[in-house]
């Protein structure tokens, strides 16, 4: 899907009043920042939507970047921001779009962005790896293939679903600190809403790179 592709299809979904993943931001991300993020720290939202996870880490105190394919779920992002009183520095791209600047964020953060086939995933594990600092976290939550029986959120396509296998080989540039795969309610707007199969990711890079 090409980036006019991805923006007609996103805008068509978030182009509502309601924020359809909601408001409050992914519960991984909020344990897992408690963990390995402090006050301060430069943080990448890939793909941040209407801005529920970005916002929130510049209330903890982070400086965070964004972007997202979507214009009309950047023009929500930025006035969730703006109610919320923080800043969040968002421009208009996708994945392969975006300047990754090397060795530039302390955290780089991909909740649910499971647009992404096999080929594009692998590119954003890369561009991941090279936009963190040495030492830098990278935080992800997405769905697994059982997802596909509860049918209560993320995409229909086997591919664009992750397995611990999957995700392991994508990170042997890292350290993987968090690994895990497991099912829970989730009530995360209307769309992500119900008993739902993920995994999540806390992964390093090396002090050394």
């Amino acid at each position: 899907m090409g980036f006019t592709d991805a923006t007609e299809f996103w805008n068509e979904r978030f182009d509502k009043e309601e924020f359809i993943f909601g408001k409050e931001p992914n519960e991984y991300l909020v344990d897992q920042s408690k963990r390995f993020l402090t006050p301060g720290n430069k943080v990448l939202c890939i793909a941040d939507g209407e801005g529920r996870n970005g916002v929130w880490l510049a209330k903890q105190g982070m400086h965070v970047v964004g972007f997202d394919a979507s214009d009309i779920a950047l023009a929500k992002a930025k006035q969730f921001a703006k109610d919320n009183q923080v800043e969040v520095e968002y421009s208009f791209s996708d994945t392969d779009g975006f300047t990754w600047q090397t060795n530039c964020y302390d955290a780089v953060v991909g909740i649910f962005i499971q647009f992404a086939d096999p080929e594009m995933r692998a590119r954003i594990f890369s561009q991941a790896h090279q936009a963190l600092k040495p030492g830098g976290i990278f935080i992800l939550q997405g769905y697994t293939p059982k997802q596909l029986e509860y049918k209560t959120g993320g995409p229909s396509l086997i591919e664009h679903l992750y397995t611990e296998e999957m995700i392991r080989e994508l990170s042997e540039e890292f350290e993987i600190l968090d690994l895990q795969c497991y099912e829970k309610e989730l009530s995360e707007g209307a769309r992500h809403t119900g008993m739902s199969a993920l995994l999540g990711m806390v992964a390093r890079k090396s002090l050394a790179t």
